[in-house]
């Protein structure tokens, strides 16, 4: 009786982990990092940033992020996940936090920076835990309870950041010290954690496992993984200006400052909404790489839609931008972990290396962007309708996965 009770016990414990990688990138990474953008108004007003600064500072976690992503992911490979996610979480409150305490351009600037290095390395070791617990048809869709997390996260940042959480507790800088306390406790359940039996085997041995440099060396001649870093760079980078532009945006034309961050937090419903649909199907059609087309097509035309529509058509345009980008990153990353080569030993590192290359876009996509609207509000939705269209390109070249063969 006793052992099957363990055994029962033991069945669950991967939904227990993906459970908890959902909670964690709702609660330490994406509400933090999606209560920014709504909170600009304030954060501007408060530093005397001008629109294009505030893309700078919108923009520069991205910077940090193409120093740690890559090493986030290649740390997580070889020390584990556990071992990551545990000090990750710790610093990651303390960082976020500490962006309360800037008074001027360059203190919000560095602490800002010094939080990206941190956010990277989380998410890639998230969806590394996915690849470590499930395989097969079920990769998917516990990929999408980290998107999933991520989207719900967001959604939650953007909604109550600024209309809820700043005037309750009296300021921005009191919104930023609450998500850095609830991020740090995050590490406390990860500290109590298994590690997965396969990682286990292979932490056992020590020295006798790749090493980080062997790790690298690997995954940068897997030809595929640029393919799929380059796409990454076009769609991430075109997201991450729009979110960080929209509220300025609508608030610029006359929309009530509730009714513009809604149409932020709309953006992440539908994608919450949308992500395990379009994961699952991944699963069961068996072409995750048709599913990352048609995706970023409708992310190109909803942006692009933004450039030319007004009144309620803009909530069309937003929702249709909105309603794949979860769905797509579910994708994204099971079709990563699957690349031949890759496997769940160095999805880290494969992982890490797209994802900084989709650090480049979003580095270079807000700034970029925001300087445009001095030729209009309505011409940074080109730039970025375009930076998706790349993705669509890179794309094309991506080769059949064994799902399709």
């Amino acid at each position: 009786m006793r052992k099957s009770d363990r055994e029962a016990g033991h069945s669950r414990y991967p939904g227990y982990m993906l459970a908890l990688s959902g909670l964690t990138a709702t609660l330490a990474v994406a509400a933090p990092s999606m209560a920014i953008p709504v909170l600009f108004a304030e954060i501007a007003e408060d530093l005397q940033l001008s629109l294009v600064q505030v893309g700078a500072v919108w923009g520069i976690a991205s910077f940090a992020g193409l120093f740690a992503s890559l090493a986030g992911g290649m740390i997580g490979d070889r020390f584990g996940t556990k071992r990551t996610l545990v000090v990750a979480c710790l610093l990651l409150g303390l960082t976020g936090a500490s962006r309360g305490l800037a008074d001027n351009l360059s203190i919000m600037a560095f602490t800002v920076f010094l939080c990206g290095l941190v956010a990277a390395a989380i998410p890639i070791n998230l969806h590394k835990v996915c690849a470590m617990w499930f395989s097969g048809r079920r990769l998917g869709s516990a990929h999408a309870v980290i998107s999933g997390g991520m989207a719900f996260g967001f959604m939650l940042g953007s909604l109550v950041s600024a209309t809820v959480l700043s005037p309750w507790l009296g300021s921005w800088r009191h919104v930023l010290f609450l998500y850095g306390g609830i991020g740090s406790l995050m590490s406390i359940p990860w500290a109590f954690t298994r590690v997965a039996p396969r990682e286990r085997a292979r932490l056992a041995e020590g020295s006798k496992s790749s090493s980080i440099h062997q790790a690298l060396s690997h995954v940068v001649r897997i030809r595929d993984v640029w393919i799929l870093g380059i796409a990454l760079l076009g769609v991430g980078g075109a997201v991450q200006g729009l979110l960080g532009y929209l509220p300025l945006y609508l608030r610029g034309i006359a929309w009530p400052a509730a009714r513009a961050d809604a149409s932020l937090a709309g953006f992440h419903a539908i994608s919450l909404l949308a992500v395990f649909p379009l994961a699952i199907l991944s699963d069961r059609i068996g072409s995750r790489r048709r599913l990352l087309v048609a995706a970023t097509l409708m992310i190109a035309t909803g942006i692009g839609l933004l450039s030319i529509v007004d009144g309620v058509v803009i909530w069309i345009a937003v929702l249709m931008a909105g309603a794949v980008r979860d769905g797509f990153m579910a994708v994204f990353m099971a079709t990563t972990t699957e690349v031949d080569g890759v496997g769940a030993e160095y999805a880290g590192t494969a992982i890490g290396l797209a994802m900084t290359l989709a650090r480049v876009g979003g580095l270079i996509s807000p700034p970029l962007g925001n300087a445009l609207a001095t030729y209009g509000p309505r011409t940074p939705f080109v730039l970025w309708a375009s930076m998706a269209l790349l993705g669509l390109a890179a794309l094309g070249f991506l080769r059949r996965s064994k799902m399709e063969a």
